[in-house]
């Protein structure tokens, strides 16, 4: 059973690392006047971008300069 999940899991790694690359080729294609399809692929992978950046920025406050407390 443990052989099942370990492959899914990898399956599922290879599917987002497939989407992400994929995304990333949108946006460079798009750059370069890429039909619309294209830019709307671009444009939802630099919104999730966006997003991942944000969670990130909310998870670690110091890692961008700025902490709460007034030391």
């Amino acid at each position: 059973m443990n052989a099942e999940v370990g492959n899914m899991i990898v399956l599922v790694l290879l599917g987002v690392l497939a989407l992400t690359v994929g995304g990333c080729v949108c946006v460079v294609w798009a750059e370069r006047g890429g039909p619309r399809w294209v830019r709307a692929v671009a444009t939802t992978t630099l919104a999730a971008g966006e997003v991942v950046r944000r969670s990130e920025g909310n998870r670690r406050p110091g890692l961008n300069g700025t902490t709460s407390d007034d030391g």
